[in-house]
C-alpha cells in the first residue's frame, strides 16, 4: 500500500495496529477480535428483567442491579451487561 505512510502520522489503538498487519477486514470477520462476543438479550431475558428491576427497585439499603444478578435466571450475565440493558429499556 503507498499511502499507508499517511496512516503512520496518527495515533492507534492496539486494535487498528493489529488489523493494519493482519489485513483490514479481519477484526470484522472475528480474527483478530480481543473481547469474546457477548450474547445478545433474548425477548424472555428482557422481559425478566423488566420484572425483576420493577420488583426490586423500591426496596431501599439494597444495590438492585446485586438483586437482580442475584435472581436472574440466566447465570453467565455480568454487571456491566445488565446496567447497559435496563439503561436500554
Amino acid at each position: 500500500n503507498k499511502k499507508a505512510f499517511v496512516e503512520l502520522l496518527f495515533w492507534k489503538s492496539p486494535a487498528a495496529v493489529r488489523e493494519m498487519t493482519e489485513g483490514y477486514g479481519s477484526l470484522r470477520e472475528g480474527e483478530g477480535a480481543g473481547r469474546s462476543r457477548v450474547a445478545p438479550w433474548t425477548p424472555q431475558e428482557e422481559q425478566e428483567l423488566r420484572e425483576l428491576y420493577w420488583k426490586y427497585k423500591e426496596v431501599e439499603g439494597e444495590d438492585v442491579v446485586a438483586a437482580i444478578l442475584a435472581h436472574l435466571s440466566s447465570p453467565g450475565r455480568t454487571r456491566r451487561q445488565v446496567v447497559k440493558q435496563l439503561v436500554r429499556l
